[in-house]
């Protein structure tokens, strides 16, 4: 199996990530844009200015009633995958369509976790649409989180609505803004696609062409509204500010026809940009995204899946993909390059298995949680699982028995009660435990690891932040204090209070690669 050992050069190569937003999505019935089974009460994103935009129907013609489903995710992970055969790894084709589903590039059939935002995308360009009039808003949120491949959904809805309405289909012209050689670049691209006909003379600027056609009249009734959806936005804010406010105020002018979704990632557009665009009466609604959680990732992962016809992963490995991502960003595009990677694992087992005639591991038709967490190990590298995969054995069954003993909901206990636990662990799996003493002393240095993983915050790669789940002056202290807190006693060393302060679940990461703490982690 892969070594699950940590390079530190990666970890110092990555950049700390901005405060992460948490989705809390609601969910609907399949329909055109689709939904998972369970419901859950988002908190309000929207933002509007009364002066500028249309106001956005509460009625859905397109979307229906929500239902619940009594079974949890793992239990539709168990089904399906005793219903279904398993794959063969040594197969290029299945291989190659396991990949295929799995790639960011693949578009879904139906887009689930993302119901209440591609509704309020929906109902704001419908009201446009209906009322004949212009509008802008803002999508934001962190990456990978299903911005834009909702803003291609919901425009394919909204023509399939117009037309079944009555309405007058929009026009649609998306416009990547990385794909520019200059910011000023995004009004030639609207003119010269042939969205704005009218005849222009070739001395003028593209935007003020675009200025002078939605100051006047229209003469031609039957001019349609036009959807601009502009992503990759963060290169107008960075590159020009002047061009973000001029394209924005194409939707405030008097006979503008113009319907713009603009999409980034810079989650605090709001603070920096929304009041300069309120002074110029043209500040968007917005919309956000918030990163994908763990049950959200495991819901989108078995949608992928579900259109292949053999069992590919093990329920507890996508699962484990699940937890770890969304702890680390909640990006489903890592979730994804994750499992591609865990295939890939997979198959180069079997083909040294074939190579080395090994009919054990050549039984291995699934990815299972060594080959998920091999693939972890290469994407989320931290220092506190660096530290804790090179301890000696001993002071790892002790985490071992920590994070058993307080999976029942304590949040500390004392040295006794925890060595007890541990003599425990070391007796199930016929291994000779250490005496009080000498357990009392690796106690002391699991208290004391800060001095091999303590890097000043600057330096600390965002997963070290985020998947011990705590903010950045926390994490820190944390740092301080070791893998374990152990507290005072005057008295007898056994009555000290101890408590574990890194998290479950990167110590069943660094260690679950193991099949030995596998199961004194079980």
């Amino acid at each position: 199996m892969p070594s699950l050992a940590v390079s530190r050069s990666v970890e110092e190569s990555l950049t700390p990530q901005k405060r992460r937003l948490r989705s809390n999505s609601t969910a609907a019935p399949e329909t055109p844009i689709s939904a998972p089974t369970k419901r859950k009460s988002p908190r309000r994103c929207l933002e509007s200015s009364p002066s500028s935009h249309p106001t956005v129907s509460t009625r859905n013609d397109s979307i229906g009633p929500v239902s619940n489903s009594s079974k949890s995710l793992a239990e539709e992970l168990s089904e399906d995958f005793s219903k279904k055969l398993n794959w063969n790894p040594s197969d290029a084709s299945q291989v190659s369509a396991v990949k295929e589903a799995l790639h960011v590039s693949t578009s879904p059939p139906t887009i689930v976790c993302r119901e209440e935002e591609q509704r309020r995308v929906f109902d704001f360009c419908k009201a446009c649409v209906e009322k004949e009039q212009s509008g802008s808003l803002y999508v934001c949120g962190c990456p990978g989180t299903g911005k834009s491949l909702s803003m291609e959904k919901v425009s394919n809805q909204l023509i399939k609505w117009a037309r079944d309405g009555g309405f007058e289909p929009p026009e649609v012209l998306s416009i990547n803004c990385t794909a520019l050689t200059s910011s000023s670049q995004i009004f030639g691209k609207i003119v010269d696609n042939g969205y704005v006909k009218v005849k222009t003379s070739g001395t003028i600027a593209p935007l003020q062409h675009l200025q002078n056609v939605y100051s006047q009249k229209q003469q031609s009734s039957s001019s349609k509204m036009l959807l601009i959806i502009v992503d990759e936005l963060d290169y107008l804010i960075t590159k020009d500010r002047a061009v973000l406010h001029d394209l924005f105020m194409l939707t405030t002018l008097p006979f503008s026809r113009c319907i713009l979704i603009g999409i980034a990632n810079a989650i605090d557009l709001a603070d920096r940009f929304l009041p300069k665009l309120q002074s110029l009466n043209c500040k968007p609604l917005v919309v956000t995204y918030r990163a994908y959680s763990k049950d959200q990732i495991l819901r989108i992962l078995q949608e992928r899946l579900m259109v292949l016809p053999h069992v590919v992963f093990h329920p507890q490995a996508l699962e484990l993909c699940a937890r770890k991502v969304a702890a680390a960003s909640g990006d489903m595009r890592k979730a994804l390059s994750v499992c591609r990677s865990a295939v890939e694992v997979l198959e180069a087992e079997v083909r040294d298995s074939t190579n080395n005639m090994d009919s054990d591991t050549q039984g291995n038709s699934v990815v299972k949680i060594d080959h998920m967490a091999a693939a972890l190990s290469k994407a989320f590298r931290t220092p506190v699982i660096d530290t804790i995969q090179s301890l000696p054995q001993h002071q790892q069954i002790i985490l071992c028995s920590a994070v058993k003993f307080f999976r029942g909901g304590k949040k500390d206990t004392i040295v006794g009660e925890l060595n007890k636990s541990y003599v425990e662990t070391c007796k199930s799996r016929m291994i000779p435990p250490v005496g009080i003493s000498e357990f009392l002393s690796m106690c002391r240095v699991l208290n004391d690891q800060a001095s091999n993983i303590t890097h000043p915050l600057t330096q600390l790669s965002f997963p070290a932040f985020f998947l011990i789940k705590t903010s950045d002056q926390n994490f820190y202290s944390l740092l301080l204090q070791g893998l374990v807190k152990l507290g005072q006693s005057r008295g007898d060393d056994k009555l000290k209070r101890v408590t574990l302060t890194v998290d479950e679940a990167d110590i069943n990461f660094a260690l679950q690669g193991v099949r030995f703490f596998r199961n004194c982690l079980q």
